[in-house]
């Protein structure tokens, strides 16, 4: 088991994954037995793939899930420091689609499905997801959206009114239920990146996550959406409060104003436990 830090801003910083190779001898028993284990928000388990390079599966320690940014980047980042692959493109199989995985010099880049916006959510709905609901910026939406995973994403905003929220962890499992959702993203635009975001997911055992690659991806689908169309590059920032600071990068890929290939990137850094 390979363990890694996926975008992180500084060698304290990023969100830790499990990787585990060759693991077509693994049950989902036992897969989300290591998961549990291990005790980070995500683990990915690396498989052979009849259509793809690599067939990956991500755990939570309480569930499987479709997709997970940051333990794909944590996947291509190890796979390249260990020469099995190397600059370029390569394909890999998951339970969100094969999708796309661009290997740079110092960076891997994910793609995600392309956006699917669902429901615009009543800011009471929300009210009593956090401590203060007032915080709500209520110049954009709140929206349903996935690039692969279901979130409603919040608007907030500050980051100082950001930092400040106080979870309601029952209420936000409730929410997530309700509208089949993996959690909530919050997020406030910032002016030295293009917003500092916080995501909880109680509902599959990640109370709060420090770095979010799927959630990085839609929310740029977002800001391409609400707020300014022509926009296709982003740098999102992750973290802070929880003392692991994280950067993420999202590009986009715009085929008449409609939204074609969206890849999340960044590094990751080996740990030794």
């Amino acid at each position: 088991m390979y363990r890694l830090s996926a975008f992180p801003k500084n060698n304290e910083g990023g969100n830790m994954a499990g990787v585990c190779l060759n693991a077509d001898h693994l049950t989902t028993k036992d897969m989300l037995k290591i998961a549990k284990d291990i005790g980070y928000s995500e683990t990915a388990f690396v498989f052979d793939s009849k259509v793809a390079d690599f067939k990956l599966r991500f755990f939570t320690p309480l569930k499987e899930v479709d997709l997970c940014g940051h333990a794909t980047i944590a996947t291509f980042n190890l796979l390249k420091q260990m020469d099995i692959v190397r600059q370029g493109t390569y394909i890999q199989e998951t339970k969100a689609g094969v999708l796309k995985i661009k290997i740079q010099k110092d960076k891997v880049f994910m793609e995600q499905p392309p956006p699917i916006y669902s429901e615009v959510i009543d800011k009471a709905e929300v009210a009593d997801l956090f401590l203060n609901n007032s915080f709500v910026d209520d110049n954009f939406p709140i929206v349903i959206l996935s690039t692969g995973l279901r979130e409603i994403f919040i608007p907030i905003v500050s980051k100082e009114d950001m930092d400040n929220l106080v979870p309601n962890f029952d209420k936000i499992i409730e929410i997530s239920e309700k509208y089949n959702c993996i959690g909530v993203h919050v997020f406030s635009l910032d002016n030295e990146v293009d917003a500092y975001c916080r995501n909880f997911a109680p509902l599959v055992g990640i109370d709060e996550e420090s770095a979010t690659g799927t959630s990085s991806g839609a929310l740029g689908c977002y800001l391409n959406k609400y707020k300014d169309k022509f926009k296709t590059k982003y740098i999102f920032r992750q973290g802070y409060t929880m003392g692991k600071p994280s950067e993420i990068e999202v590009e986009l890929t715009l085929d008449n104003d409609v939204i074609r290939k969206v890849y999340v990137g960044g590094k990751a850094i080996q740990i030794n436990e």
